[in-house]
């Protein structure tokens, strides 16, 4: 891929992304092109993965307290959540 990984966008990505698993699952891929797509795969799956925590980090939950009153806080993941 030629483009910078920073001017991909999240839903490019994504689209390159399942564009490879399409081809993989399809299993006329020879090795060599297979074993290319597979790593173009995986660096897309972090690619991803990576603008994920950066938009999690942006994003503020509003949270209602006992009281009635209304707090910020910072968004946690799922996985954070249950303390993986």
């Amino acid at each position: 891929m030629s483009t910078s990984e920073t001017e991909v966008s999240f839903e490019l990505a994504i689209e390159q992304l399942e564009r490879i698993v399409t081809q993989l699952e399809s299993g006329d891929v020879p090795l060599e092109k297979a074993i290319e797509l597979y790593q173009e795969g995986v660096r897309l799956s972090h690619l991803c993965g990576v603008k994920l925590e950066q938009v999690e980090k942006k994003i503020e939950m509003l949270v209602e307290g006992e009281t009635g009153t209304v707090s910020r806080k910072p968004f946690q993941s799922v996985l954070e959540d249950k303390g993986n």
